[in-house]
């Protein structure tokens, strides 16, 4: 949807340079999803749609991994008139915390702002289905896997997907090889 992005660009979300992801690479693009969802009422409005393509998953909750999905499953959750909970960073890891539990039967959306190769989102859904919960959906406002995503299990959803060129760190481009990475985003 281009229209997403137009709603990134004039948030002056949608950032250039040379930037190092979560998951390691490099890339020229971020999308720094904070400064678009400051505003309550472009959250509102983009976490809305988000939740229309996922309201027939039969969710009965929500669940997002911190730090950047907090506020994208919590509209969503919002929307769908569910509860949601999120995981947090422990150790490096994600584990659930403040009192959430989860419960046999439970069925989640695992919603998140970007997902580039879904690791936050493989260890969300790892921890529903240790509790003995079910991810029935995951939605995300981007993708920019580039069709690279791992095998989450059940359908994936999102507002708008690109294909970002990303990079390892021993394969950098010219352009980006003798220039400082910046890392914007969670750490």
């Amino acid at each position: 949807m281009s229209d997403i992005l137009d709603l990134f660009r004039k948030a002056g979300a949608l950032l250039e340079g040379h930037f190092l992801l979560r998951s390691g690479l490099h890339s020229r693009q971020f999308f720094q999803c904070a400064l678009l969802l400051q505003n309550t009422s472009l959250a509102s409005d983009v976490c809305g749609r988000l939740a229309d393509k996922a309201r027939a998953t039969g969710a009965n909750r929500v669940i997002s991994p911190a730090l950047g999905g907090v506020i994208v499953g919590h509209e969503v959750a919002r929307h769908l008139g569910l509860p949601h909970i999120f995981a947090e960073k422990e150790n490096d890891r994600l584990v659930l915390r403040r009192g959430f539990e989860i419960h046999k039967g439970d069925k989640f959306i695992v919603a998140e702002d970007v997902v580039t190769r879904g690791g936050r989102v493989m260890e969300t859904i790892d921890i529903v289905r240790q509790h003995g919960g079910e991810v029935v959906a995951v939605a995300a406002i981007v993708d920019r896997s580039g069709g690279q995503l791992p095998e989450f299990g059940c359908p994936f959803i999102s507002l708008t997907q690109l294909n970002v060129e990303t990079f390892a760190a021993d394969n950098l481009p010219p352009d980006l090889a003798g220039t400082l990475a910046i890392k914007p985003g969670s750490k």
